[in-house]
């Protein structure tokens, strides 16, 4: 599964660590840190999509990515943590499907404007910024007439955010992407859902929150 607790780093902070660092420390402390499913909201959202070019934005151990090249998608996916897309990758080759992963964040990948036609980000670790560079980086990589699909979990109470450790406020959510979509993206899915994962790191989260839009071609 994709990071679905992505925040909830429980590890010693090091002044000098990256946030690769950091997730490399945290998937290096379990064999696997997530479910191995890909995420039920992901498969229901892209069901009726014809497959192209595929952004898996925070693939962590690539459950999602994998998931989509099997159904006939050209998949990219990247992640910060190194540990996690050679778990991946070694996962790609047991199934037998190829992913270019690419170890970077969203916005120093440096990707090609409107590449993708579905661009994925479930759950992901994405700082808020203020020019609102990971918000526009998940909305330039999509194509023309392509799919943005973002989940994440709905926004604590900042008395329980604040009790992990961190809030999920400085981090982009599907409603800060939403509130930049213009008149040439057309919302087809803006609600919280029931969420059921038995099973990884986010199994306690109960709902979530689901942006999905097309970029009008």
């Amino acid at each position: 599964m994709s990071h679905s607790d992505h925040h909830s780093d429980h590890d010693a902070v090091h002044e000098t660590d990256t946030v690769g660092d950091k997730w490399d420390r945290r998937y290096s402390e379990m064999a696997e840190l997530w479910s191995g499913e890909p995420n039920a909201t992901l498969v229901k959202e892209t069901r009726g999509l014809r497959p192209g070019r595929a952004l898996d934005v925070g693939c962590g151990e690539g459950a999602d990515a994998i998931w989509l090249a099997d159904e006939g998608w050209k998949v990219t996916a990247l992640d910060v943590s190194k540990v996690a897309l050679d778990r991946a990758a070694a996962q790609a080759v047991l199934v037998g499907v190829q992913v270019r992963w690419l170890h970077s964040g969203l916005v120093e990948a440096g990707l090609a404007p409107r590449t993708f036609e579905l661009v994925t980000a479930q759950y992901p670790a994405l700082p808020r910024t203020e020019d609102n560079a990971a918000e526009r980086a998940l909305m330039d990589a999509v194509a023309l007439g392509g799919t943005l699909l973002i989940v994440h979990h709905p926004v604590p109470a900042d008395a329980e955010a604040n009790s992990h450790g961190f809030n999920l406020r400085d981090y982009v959510g599907p409603s800060h992407v939403a509130a930049l979509l213009g008149d040439n993206w057309e919302i087809e899915v803006d609600e919280t859902r029931p969420r059921h994962v038995a099973t990884g790191a986010g199994s306690h989260h109960t709902e979530d929150v689901i942006l999905r839009a097309r970029r009008l071609g």
